[in-house]
């Protein structure tokens, strides 16, 4: 079994805004196959047209709004509990503004180098197409996974969790996956490691998760199979 801890840093991204980065920052450049995790609260300023290739993201929000435009003709509002998603692939300019206030997260997925050329992709979910289960006062909205709202070209399991006061949640890794687990919000124990707001624990070579909240907490599950390519990641790229 291997846990390790890491924060996030607050970096400046786009016209006017901070985030909470987890990754890339120096000594941690990416998690094959996941590339980039911003976690962010913002009500002004956003991200104007900018370019990207090589990958596929995901905007989930927990609060607010957040709109979206690019070069293919997509234009969208997404609310919280609803997400979009988009294949970069060849290449694709977009952009993201808030609408009034957008809280939530941005997450890269690799391509594999067989898929970099793909034609570029959009795809928009709202809260009420993304499946929820709340089981011992723990709910699990199923992002990407088995019955998830989102499609992606890389194995990935993808979920928000939600624990209520003095709740244990046990769940199985899919075979070969590696990958982590970030507090939006509480702490927790993860297979027994403290974890706290704004931090994530990685995990490779395990096979079930352990996760005890005593105040109640509110998480990501970010699980992916890695490509095992080398990952040639500059600014917006990932060649």
């Amino acid at each position: 079994m291997s846990i390790s801890i890491h924060s996030a840093i607050t970096v400046p991204e786009g016209d006017g805004v901070t985030v909470k980065r987890l990754m890339p920052v120096g000594g941690l450049r990416n998690f094959d196959p996941f590339v980039l995790w911003d976690h962010f609260d913002i009500s002004g300023g956003g991200f104007p047209d900018h370019p990207h290739r090589g990958f596929e993201a995901i905007t989930y929000l927990f609060d607010g709004g957040m709109n979206h435009a690019d070069n293919l003709g997509n234009v969208g509002t997404i609310h919280g509990g609803g997400a979009q998603r988009f294949t970069a692939g060849s290449g694709i300019v977009h952009s993201e503004f808030p609408d009034g206030r957008a809280h939530g997260i941005q997450l890269w997925i690799n391509l594999p180098q067989q898929l970099k050329s793909l034609p570029p992709a959009y795809q928009q979910v709202q809260r009420d197409e993304i499946p929820e289960l709340t089981e011992n006062g723990v709910t699990v909205r199923t992002i990407v996974g088995d019955s998830g709202a989102i499609s992606l070209h890389t194995d990935v399991e993808y979920l928000e969790i939600r624990m209520a006061g003095d709740t244990k949640l046990q769940r199985a890794l899919p075979s070969g996956f590696r990958g982590f687990i970030y507090a939006v919000q509480g702490e927790t124990r993860i297979n027994g490691n403290q974890l706290g707001y704004g931090a994530a624990a990685f995990i490779e070579d395990e096979s079930h998760i352990e996760i005890t909240s005593e105040a109640g907490a509110r998480l990501m599950w970010c699980f992916g199979k890695p490509h095992h390519e080398p990952i040639y990641q500059h600014g917006p790229f990932v060649d």
